[in-house]
């Protein structure tokens, strides 16, 4: 009895302890993107004297609002423990939509654009979902079919853009702030009230922390899967529509290497790629850390090359530090 007694006593210190532990680490983890933004901030203000400017923050903002509303899908994506590597391919795919569109639809063009991308996700959820395909792998079979439609329709010319309203939806300013990024933070507004206030953003949660469990809570898991792709989807169609009035025409070029910042956005931004926890402010946060690299690294001068690199080298961090070790073995 005594040996049993001098165990649990023993022991009980440790059990005690290890939830203030992890709670003080979860709250370094939160402040993680914030110190690393402000951080960014200064270097590239010492770096670049026209870098903290109006302007050029107001640059920043634009540039950022096609990250942005992909990103904010991907989010209910990773946040399931699943990923979504189609997401350049589906902008590229409802770019052209919305360019083929514009000039009968002007600024209505978006309704396609926003379809295209919403019955893209749909295929994708439905392949993960019923298909029971493993996310990784059809959504890159998918992004290589998305983008060979595009180069199928474009034959690799540019599909230009003229119609006057329908660029307005990038350009156009109200209050001196451009429309895209009105459009970027109403819709950043919307995604945390859906993930925050509603049950499909606790479902989404609940899967990514378990999905075994939320089947045996009566989660419909394959609806909530398709329902999120169809989000991303549809998300993917504005990002579309802003990339082409932006670029005014789209290729079969739009949107290449826009998963890998997506996907980094996200996860710099403290969602973590295991799934269960997400925050659509840190991934707000994630998108002006992976822009203003971009932004500030080209003032100051760095070698375009050496930026991938940097990026890819912040991706990697990142992860590192999110990631949830014990789950490592089960992302979906």
């Amino acid at each position: 009895m005594e040996t049993n007694v001098t165990s649990i006593a023993t022991k009980t210190p440790n059990a005690t302890r290890e939830p203030g532990v992890n709670a003080k680490f979860e709250v370094v983890k939160r402040g993680v993107p914030l110190a690393m933004l402000v951080l960014l901030i200064v270097i590239f203000s010492i770096a670049s004297p026209r870098f903290l400017t109006f302007s050029n923050l107001l640059i920043v903002l634009q540039q950022g609002t096609v990250l942005l509303v992909a990103a904010l899908g991907m989010t209910f994506v990773i946040m399931a423990g699943s990923i979504d590597l189609s997401v350049g391919s589906i902008v590229a795919l409802a770019a052209l939509a919305a360019a083929l569109t514009a000039d009968s639809l002007g600024a209505a063009a978006i309704i396609p654009a926003i379809a295209v991308g919403a019955v893209a996700g749909l295929i994708n959820g439905v392949l993960l979902a019923k298909g029971k395909v493993p996310s990784f792998i059809a959504t890159m079979g998918a992004m290589v079919v998305y983008r060979g439609i595009v180069l199928l329709f474009t034959r690799g010319a540019p599909v230009s853009i003229e119609d006057e309203q329908f660029l307005d939806v990038y350009t156009n300013r109200t209050l001196g702030i451009p429309h895209s990024v009105i459009i970027g933070l109403v819709l950043m507004v919307v995604a945390y009230g859906i993930i925050n206030r509603t049950v499909f953003g606790r479902e989404v949660r609940a899967i990514g922390g378990g999905e075994r469990v939320a089947i045996l809570t009566g989660i419909q898991v394959a609806r909530v899967k398709i329902y999120m792709y169809v989000l991303l989807g549809a998300l993917c169609g504005i990002a579309g529509l802003l990339q082409a009035a932006r670029a005014m025409a789209a290729t079969a070029q739009l949107g290449e290497g826009l998963e890998l910042d997506v996907i980094a956005a996200v996860v710099v931004g403290g969602t973590p790629l295991t799934g269960g926890v997400g925050s659509v402010v840190g991934t707000m946060l994630g998108v002006l850390i992976i822009t203003l690299l971009s932004n500030g690294m080209n003032m100051a001068g760095v070698d375009p090359y050496l930026q991938n690199i940097v990026k890819g080298t912040v991706l990697v961090c990142a992860v590192f530090v999110t990631i949830d070790r014990k789950k490592i073995g089960i992302i979906k």
